[in-house]
């Protein structure tokens, strides 16, 4: 129905001013590049379309409904509705991509909302971080989704989406954005609202996006990485992508002192296991924010490191940016010198995940110049007494600081200042810290984390979300991603030997592999199995690090999906178990309970299986690859691929 109105229901305007009083109208149009107005049941649409063939379907907001009219500008135009209108700035328009600036100011108590139809056939890639990470994430469902870093596992929310059909949105940080998807009908609606968490103080709400269309997906993302996302600036650190992370968090939560640590590290040795760094992950300190050594469990620290690394260990050490409320005199200091964010009754009273029995918190404002040099200061005092070598920063989302912060920011770019500002004080500190959030800090030679995943076998953060997580950071300019640990964290009891396994192989092909719960706690299998994997992980580790460099020179993903090799393949647009490291090494672990075969799709090109030393011409289904237990399936293309220019 839609082409019929496109085709027979077009009316030119000829005037500088032109009313909808028909179907359609031709707002714009240069070469193959058309923007068309419509009307539908009362509601006013806009449809791009370009090479041939619609590429964006966007409904406009309660203003827009009934009369509307638009005038031509030099380079677009302008759509007038109720107390409203919409500008639309062509900004780049050649034969192989066109950029459009959508635009329009609304009061303060105003709301508007720009509704993109999930057309039938076309898959969609990008968004925000989920616990239950679709891919593509087209079937998300959100619902007035505050569309900033938060604790509810939406640690990476960059305003970007791209499509199948070469079309991607990106979404100005100063909109005060909410997201509607899957709420009411197949749409994915962005919403500009002068509400909480946005500083409602404005007087005037900006809401401007931006339209990018390429031939394809494929050439829609790497415009979208020169334009907006941006390229990682340098490469983070090598041995931590060669050899595994040790941490003691999943493994022993909180119950940690220098004899975990020492029997910890001994085992390690003993089992003969390479590592990049032994982390010392929560309850080491006096209390939370001291950034000082527990005496009591941890008496003699710089002895412990010294002889860490004597043994071949980096040590490194999490933290957090937060002060609780009892830990004195640090707490204090912070206050009086007014270096935490605090709301507008200037109360820096929050809570986090370890405020207990009613605590509160204070988090650090990294605004403030001062509490930033405050606060690095005291990491370097820590690093030079306790011998640390490096950090594992956590938190860092908008929602464990007060609610309404006032911060030393401009406030239009409150609230994801705060992740802004934190991750970027924290880079300093070297190629091998990870962070578990971001917002707009793409250029930064660092790892970001995974939110906590769950020990299961489910879409629900487990182990399937692993990939689709990965494929989701890496297509909104994340690269550098550290999966979780291998297992997941066991909050609700430790994963069984299976699940272990299968999780490893998930993680071989990734940019670095992090351990807690360890082989020997399963079985002599395991542990033979586990060195297999992570000596395999260690020679592609120059694969990695070539990935790595490829990002930088190019943007180009780590870890892109199959469609990278072939955007118009319909089915590897819509693969979600399998992932690529650069363009050379397909990798389809298992990743379903009780599975000893899988189905693999090969895209076009000439593959080599190492498994069973056969060539396979893609694109091509495997059905029922063998695949026990101590096998990870994985392929190697023999055909020259382009690096990156």
């Amino acid at each position: 129905m839609r082409k019929f109105v496109l085709l027979f229901f077009i009316v030119l305007c000829t005037t500088t001013v032109c009313s909808l009083k028909k179907n359609s109208i031709v707002a714009y149009s240069s070469k193959d590049f058309i923007i068309t107005i419509e009307n539908i049941a009362a509601n006013t649409f806009y449809t791009v379309q370009k090479f041939n063939r619609i590429i964006q379907h966007v409904r406009l907001g309660d203003n827009f409904v009934g009369n509307i009219s638009k005038t031509d500008s030099d380079d677009g135009f302008i759509l007038y509705g109720l107390n409203q209108n919409v500008v639309f700035k062509v900004v780049e328009n050649s034969d192989d991509f066109t950029l459009v600036n959508v635009s329009s100011v609304l009061q303060k108590n105003q709301n508007d909302s720009h509704c993109v139809d999930l057309l039938t056939g076309v898959n969609w890639f990008g968004g925000p971080e989920q616990y239950r990470q679709y891919y593509p994430i087209e079937k998300l469902r959100l619902k007035n989704l505050a569309y900033v870093p938060q604790r509810n596992y939406v640690g990476v929310a960059e305003r970007y989406w791209l499509n199948s059909d070469g079309g991607f949105i990106y979404i100005d940080d100063r909109v005060p954005l909410f997201v509607d998807q899957n709420v009411n009908g197949k749409t994915l609606c962005f919403m500009a609202k002068n509400e909480l968490p946005y500083n409602t103080r404005r007087e005037l709400i900006h809401f401007k996006y931006n339209l990018g269309f390429g031939k394809d997906a494929k050439q829609a993302q790497r415009k979208a990485v020169e334009l907006f996302l941006k390229k990682p600036s340098a490469v983070p650190d090598v041995r931590m992508v060669e050899f595994p992370i040790w941490s003691t968090w999943a493994r022993y939560k909180r119950n940690i002192s220098e004899d975990t640590i020492k029997t910890f590290a001994s085992e390690i040795k003993l089992f003969k296991f390479n590592n990049s760094q032994l982390e010392i992950d929560d309850d080491w300190e006096i209390c939370y924010g001291s950034l000082t050594f527990n005496r009591t469990r941890f008496p003699y620290i710089r002895r412990l490191t010294d002889n860490l690394r004597e043994q071949g260990f980096r040590v490194t050490l999490w933290v957090h940016p937060f002060i609780n409320k009892n830990c004195e005199p640090w707490y204090s200091e912070a206050r009086n010198n007014k270096y935490y964010v605090v709301n507008y009754k200037d109360n820096p009273d929050t809570t986090w995940w370890n405020t207990r029995n009613n605590t509160k918190a204070g988090h650090i404002d990294f605004t403030n110049p001062e509490a930033v040099r405050w606060y690095q200061n005291r990491l370097k005092t820590l690093q030079q007494e306790a011998g640390i070598d490096s950090f594992k920063f956590d938190a860092g989302e908008r929602d464990w600081a007060p609610s309404d912060p006032k911060m030393n920011a401009d406030f239009v770019d409150d609230p994801l200042a705060i992740t802004k500002s934190y991750v970027r004080a924290v880079s300093p500190f070297g190629p091998f810290i990870e962070v578990r959030t971001g917002q707009g800090t793409q250029d930064l030679p660092i790892f970001v984390r995974m939110t906590d995943k769950e020990s299961r076998w489910t879409y629900e953060n487990g182990l399937p979300s692993l990939i689709t997580t990965l494929l989701q950071m890496n297509l909104v300019g994340y690269g550098f991603v550290l999966p979780d640990m291998v297992g997941g964290n066991g909050y609700h009891g430790a994963p069984s030997e299976e699940l272990y396994i299968r999780w490893l192989q998930a993680n071989v092909f990734m940019p670095s592999l992090q351990f807690s719960y360890v082989p020997w706690d399963y079985s002599n299998k395991s542990i033979e199995i586990s060195r297999k994997f992570t000596k395999l992980h260690a020679d592609y580790s120059d694969e990695i690090m070539k990935a790595f460099h490829n990002a930088v020179k190019c943007g180009e993903p780590v870890n892109p999906p199959l469609w990278w090799l072939d955007p118009n393949d319909k089915i590897a647009l819509t693969i979600s178990d399998e992932f690529l490291l650069g363009t050379r090494i397909l990798s389809a672990p298992v990743i379903s309970k009780g599975k000893n075969v899988r189905d693999v799709y090969l895209p076009k090109g000439n593959w080599f299986d190492p498994n069973q030393y056969k060539v396979y011409q893609g694109p091509i289904w495997l059905r029922k690859y063998p695949a026990p237990i101590d096998v990870l399936p994985y392929f190697i293309l023999l055909d020259n691929v382009p690096d990156c220019v």
